[in-house]
């Protein structure tokens, strides 16, 4: 009898030990690994929850950024709050369509307006967007062209008062709670106006937004040596998608989870190019376009982003001179715009050698003074300004 107390008291000891966890056998210390297991899991949702307090906490209200549908060219509004900034303003025709979509918003204050380069696509409706609305601060790239379109933009610049202010790569300024950093241009070459575009990255909590004019492939090799944190959500493709830009290094570093590339349905320059969308598809980013979804808004709370459409298609666009283009869908007021857009581009047009215009009516009065003018279909003109008199 007294043996079997003491072999009740070992196994009662025994028990209890297993069930506290301090056993030295397996059972006690996978229950301790258990417990263990749980507590790490509860600190990493602890820390997450942490971090995306911290992000919400410094968004007010949400970043929106629209790019806006300007056919083959770039315009680019960004909102955060009451705080709003235009990337471009499309092409000449585009100043009244620009600046209505703005006023649509409800906005009547610009603090910023960048025009990432000179070439008409990307300025050509800015001066009427100067005119309609209060501007806080111009940003242009540190180069000068001899065209009407350049200097409409900067006579509008100057009746309101204002200086264009050259960009600082490296530097930066707020919009509201997002974050502004100046990344170009670096590289720039006289010899290619494409080079001097402005690249900025903003940032709203954790989510970044790339816009890159028509920067090329140099630039942006130059910008990856300075070593600048180009990694972003969106990336809005340089260019108009042109293989000349969105090389596989800039790839490699951006690591966007989204692109956006806009151009204009049927463009003769072949936009987006098949090297563009097949390294796009490869690398399994989505794709959105203004050809296809027409304006496309990416709004995010610093956490996530949303699109208003879904992705578009990865074809590539056809050059003017082969027999056929890709198809796009789009409304008929869009489709009746790409169509006018090349029927103007085959129009024939005269010049001069040391004109600065294009004229439709070769008997224009500007023009009586010329001894050698010269015709050619539009898109084939060294002269990219319409006349005042004779182009309507």
């Amino acid at each position: 009898m007294h043996r079997l107390k003491i072999s009740i008291v070992y196994l009662l000891s025994a028990l209890l030990l297993i069930l506290s966890g301090c056993t030295a056998d397996g059972t006690g210390h996978i229950k301790s690994n258990v417990v263990k297991n749980a507590a790490d899991q509860n600190q990493l949702k602890v820390k997450q929850q942490n971090i995306n307090r911290i992000a919400t906490a410094n968004t007010a209200g949400k970043l929106r950024v629209d790019y806006i549908n300007v056919g083959q060219g770039d315009s680019i509004l960004i909102s955060q709050g009451q705080h709003n900034m235009l990337i471009d303003a499309g092409n000449n025709e585009d100043g009244s369509l620009v600046t209505n979509y703005i006023r649509s918003q409800g906005i009547k204050r610009l603090e910023y307006i960048i025009g990432t380069h000179p070439h008409e696509d990307h300025i050509g409706g800015m001066d009427v967007v100067i005119k309609n609305f209060q501007v806080k601060k111009i940003y242009m790239p540190k180069v000068t062209i001899n065209t009407r379109t350049f200097e409409d933009v900067l006579t509008a610049i100057r009746n309101k008062g204002l200086k264009v202010n050259a960009p600082v790569p490296g530097s930066s300024f707020k919009l509201g709670a997002a974050n502004v950093n100046v990344l170009g241009p670096l590289g720039a070459r006289s010899s290619d106006l494409n080079t001097y575009s402005i690249v900025t990255k903003i940032s709203f909590g954790s989510n970044s937004f790339l816009f890159t004019g028509d920067a090329q492939i140099s630039n942006e090799e130059a910008m990856i040596r300075k070593g600048y944190d180009l990694k972003a959500d969106v990336l809005k493709v340089g260019h108009h998608g042109s293989n000349t830009s969105t090389g596989k290094e800039f790839l490699n570093k951006v690591q966007p989870k989204y692109a956006v590339i806009s151009c204009g349905m049927g463009n003769i320059y072949g936009h987006p190019h098949q090297e563009t969308v097949d390294e796009l598809r490869r690398r399994h980013i989505k794709l959105y376009r203004t050809d296809e979804q027409r304006t496309i808004i990416a709004t995010s709370n610093g956490n996530t982003i949303t699109f208003n459409r879904k992705p578009g298609s990865y074809n590539y666009g056809k050059y003017a001179d082969n027999s056929s283009t890709r198809v796009s869908t789009g409304s008929k007021a869009e489709i009746r715009k790409d169509t006018n857009t090349k029927i103007k581009n085959n129009r024939i047009v005269y010049w001069t050698v040391s004109g600065r215009s294009y004229h439709y009516d070769k008997n224009c009065p500007t023009l009586r003074r010329s001894k050698k003018i010269i015709s050619g279909v539009l898109s084939k003109s060294p002269k990219k300004d319409p006349c005042d008199l004779c182009v309507k």
